[in-house]
Parts: C-alpha cells; sequence; structure tokens
C-alpha cells in the first residue's frame, strides 16, 4: 500500500466541482482535456489523497480510447470500447468533469441502452509495447474478427457460430427480415437456408437469432 506524503492525507471521496457528485478510488472518471475539441479522457482513481491547503489530487490510472493505441481503431472495436492501460499518473481533482461507467465487455452487451456515461473494457494494455491482455479473444463469422457490439451479426442455426451480413454478401435490411439462418459449412447444397421467424437478442446459445446492434443514448 503506498504510503502518504508528508503533508499530505488521504481522502475516501472527492465531490466534483460544482455538482454533487462523489467519486470514490476505483470510480472511473471522464477528465478534461488539455485541447477542448479533443474528448476527454476516461481514468480509473486509484488514490485521492489532499494538502495542507486543501488541494486535492487524484492518481489515475488511465484508459486509452483504439485510436490512441499503437495498433490503432480496427474494425472491431466498439464505439464505447477502452483499453485499461499500464499508464499512472497524477492530476489534479479539479479535472473530473463527470463520473462515467466502464463495464466488462459481458455486462455491456446485456445492456438495452446505452447511455453517454457507459463504456465498455475487454483488455489490457501496456502503453509501451502495444501488447494487450488477453492476447486471443473469440473470434466469429469468415472474417474471423472478435465481436463488435455495434455491428449487426445473424446466427447460424446448427454450427452456432455468427456471421456479419456483409460477409454474406447480404445488407443488414436483408438481415433483419431473414428466416433463421444455415451457413454454406452447414447446409445441403440444395438448402442454404430454413423458415423459422429469427428473434433479436445479443450473442448467446440457443435459437437462431440476430445480434442487433448497441442503442446508443444521447
Amino acid at each position: 500500500m503506498a504510503k502518504t506524503r508528508p503533508g499530505k492525507r488521504d481522502l475516501e471521496t472527492y465531490t466534483i466541482k460544482r455538482t454533487n457528485k462523489v467519486v470514490r478510488v476505483g470510480d472511473s472518471v471522464l477528465m478534461r482535456s488539455s485541447e477542448n475539441e479533443k474528448a476527454p479522457y476516461v481514468a480509473r482513481v486509484e488514490t485521492i489523497e489532499a494538502d495542507v491547503k486543501g488541494n486535492v489530487k487524484v492518481r489515475v490510472r488511465w484508459y486509452y480510447r483504439p485510436e490512441e493505441s499503437i495498433g490503432g481503431r480496427r474494425q472491431f472495436h466498439g464505439i464505447k470500447e477502452l483499453f485499461l492501460s499500464d499508464h499512472f499518473d497524477t492530476q489534479s481533482g479539479h479535472t473530473i468533469e463527470e463520473k462515467c461507467i466502464v463495464h466488462t465487455f459481458k455486462n455491456y452487451t446485456k445492456l438495452e441502452d446505452v447511455g453517454p456515461e457507459d463504456y465498455f473494457c475487454r483488455f489490457e494494455y501496456k502503453a509501451a509495447t502495444g501488447g494487450f491482455t488477453p492476447d486471443r479473444v473469440a473470434v466469429y463469422c469468415k472474417c474471423e474478427m472478435p465481436y463488435n457490439p455495434d455491428d449487426l451479426m445473424v446466427q447460424c442455426e446448427a454450427c452456432k457460430d455468427w456471421y456479419h451480413p456483409a460477409c454474406l454478401n447480404m445488407t443488414i435490411d436483408q438481415a433483419k427480415v431473414l428466416d433463421s439462418f444455415t451457413c454454406s459449412d452447414c447446409s445441403p447444397m440444395d438448402d442454404k437456408t430454413s423458415h423459422n421467424k429469427t428473434s433479436a437478442s445479443a450473442p448467446a446459445n440457443g435459437k437462431v437469432r440476430l445480434a442487433e446492434p448497441k442503442r446508443q443514448k444521447r
């Protein structure tokens, strides 16, 4: 456990300036960027401390957006996806603008609607090397890409794999009205589709269904 420096005292909470919102150690927050046009930074609060004059500092662990990583944003990265980095920093408490929620990937896919405060994280990121933990995740479709919760996908009735409509030479509108689907690997040559109505849901084992994009609240 880190020792408090002379003249400093640990705090359990910090109230965001001009609000009644209370930040605690372990909470995720949005922090003001030095460049006004940029989106706020996202961080996890590790410690909160005040000096003898009452100035509050927070030690944070930064979340990176995909475009801030060495590899950049890729097709399977979600709009609200973040990477928990190994980059720590100390900032003034005044730079905290708002609280937010960084969900696990599993919990995020269960949300009916995604609010401005909702994000998700499925990877830890080493800022110096560009490495990720875990370095392997489940992949889907013929393109063998990880699941992006912002993309619609259709599930094969037989093998239960998920497919992007574009990879099936199909439009999204066609996928939404599709009767139950069987992929080319599982279909007899003379019967590429069957005719049971699909339902909308997130990926899971069970009957044929669509994985609908996450709805973003404004």
